[in-house]
């Protein structure tokens, strides 16, 4: 009779699906093809298709185990405080106002999704709302349409790539902003947006500053690549920087996963700007209530070597250097990539895109149209990884079980997972997907 109660109780509960991501990481580990290539995980990969641990957090680590005044107590509800000051400094400068005027308010997170999640509560609980929504753009990373509806807030989407340019749907972005009612919430990647690649020009930044300043609206940041996209940190921190200092209102998520190569250590921050010190006090009151609610505190280790590499002008210059090698690499396989195509293999259509995006992910495996070339689905050779870039199921599905290559289904592909080894098969799969010969 105990069993069937409880085999009753626990009935209704739907059979949720896997997480897309997982699930082709465990496909791709299961392939014993010797050529098997996997471009869907979101982490870098060095030459060899290894994970690579940075010297500089290698160095940062044998510091940590070798000093012995490190313990393991608690850390404050808000984050070991020379890591979150430093996070600070790193995204915001340090010379900003916001800085030199303690209008920041910055709490230690697990990772940007921690930051993202505590970002979304609090705006839950105590934004001034005229509609509760937030707009994310359309592509996002796909955690974000699971984050603010936990919390409670729904979603609606502003338009951002352009399948026809394989680029940024400026106008429409910007008419997204217009029409929305004043003071919302836009989510706003800071730079190498996930999953397209595309970032507007600085020209294009302040229009959108603009924008955003007439309506009132919320800036939602979420920087998850600073200096990873470039291989320059205050390059990739330009376009925070500029709406602070238009004043625009906003927040911050940052994740030292990707620049600092900590994936599993889960070192984030969540930076809430204040328009004064007192107005930062009270932020902080209920942001250590949240966080206390959900985490008690945060991991120490990870905070510790990040704290580390900040503060200590020798490491900070080796991780930048650290930075500029993993940019770097990306930025040669996106070169040797456009070039197999163009000039060796001489694949339909035009790839220039392939150089324009920018950091670790690549939306639209595919071809700008070309003038008087079908557009519909089933009659396209473009091979693009979604609806909104033309390429059909069959083909994507190719891709896979023929070549063994395993992409996500929105179409993002990690450039990490390009190297010397695997780049030529991988243009040259390509190139059959898209005359049709896979």
């Amino acid at each position: 009779m105990s069993e069937s109660v409880a085999a009753e109780r626990w009935s209704e509960v739907p059979l949720a699906p896997p997480d897309a991501i997982f699930k082709l990481t465990a496909a791709y580990k299961a392939d014993s093809y010797p050529s098997k290539v996997n471009l869907g995980v979101g982490a870098y990969r060095d030459d060899n298709s290894k994970p690579w641990v940075l010297p500089v957090v290698k160095k940062a680590t044998e510091i940590l185990v070798n000093d012995p005044a490190v313990d393991h107590e608690y850390l404050p509800i808000t984050g070991l405080p020379e890591f979150t000051s430093a996070a600070a400094r790193l995204i915001f400068g340090s010379d900003s106002l916001v800085i030199t005027e303690d209008r920041v308010t910055s709490v230690q997170t697990i990772s940007g999704t921690g930051a993202n999640h505590l970002g979304a509560l609090f705006l839950s609980r105590f934004y001034g709302w005229n509609e509760k929504r937030v707009y994310l753009s359309d592509p996002t990373w796909v955690n974000h349409h699971q984050i603010f509806p936990l919390v409670g807030i729904p979603v609606s989407t502003y338009p951002y790539y352009d399948p026809q340019t394989i680029g940024l749907a400026f106008n429409p972005f910007i008419e997204a902003l217009k029409s929305a009612a004043p003071r919302a919430v836009f989510l706003i990647h800071a730079c190498a947006h996930n999953p397209t690649g595309v970032d507007p020009t600085r020209e294009q930044w302040g229009q959108i500053a603009d924008v955003m300043l007439e309506k009132g609206h919320f800036a939602f940041f979420d920087c998850a690549y600073q200096g990873f996209a470039s291989g320059d940190l205050d390059n990739d921190a330009w376009a925070v920087r500029e709406f602070v200092r238009r004043n625009v209102p906003l927040l911050v998520c940052q994740s030292f996963a990707k620049n600092a190569g900590l994936y599993g250590e889960r070192v984030g921050a969540l930076h809430v700007v204040s328009p004064s010190k007192e107005g930062a006090s009270r932020i902080k009151s209920q942001l250590s209530v949240l966080a206390r609610s959900e985490i008690s505190n945060p991991p120490a280790h990870g905070a510790r070597l990040v704290s580390l590499i900040l503060n200590n002008a020798e490491l900070f210059e080796e991780w930048k250097r650290d930075i500029r090698t993993m940019a770097g690499r990306i930025i040669d396989m996106r070169k040797e990539l456009h070039r197999l195509l163009t000039e060796e293999l001489k694949t339909p259509g035009n790839w220039d895109h392939i150089i324009n995006q920018i950091g670790m992910f690549r939306y639209a495996i595919g071809t700008t149209p070309e003038e008087g070339v079908p557009k519909t689905d089933a009659d396209t050779g473009f091979v693009c990884l979604n609806s909104f870039t033309g390429i059909n199921p069959s083909q994507s599905q190719a891709l896979v079980e023929k070549a063994h290559i395993y992409l996500t289904g929105n179409g993002r592909i990690s450039m990490a997972g390009l190297n010397t080894h695997n780049i030529g098969y991988f243009a040259e799969s390509l190139d059959k997907a898209v005359r049709g010969q896979l």
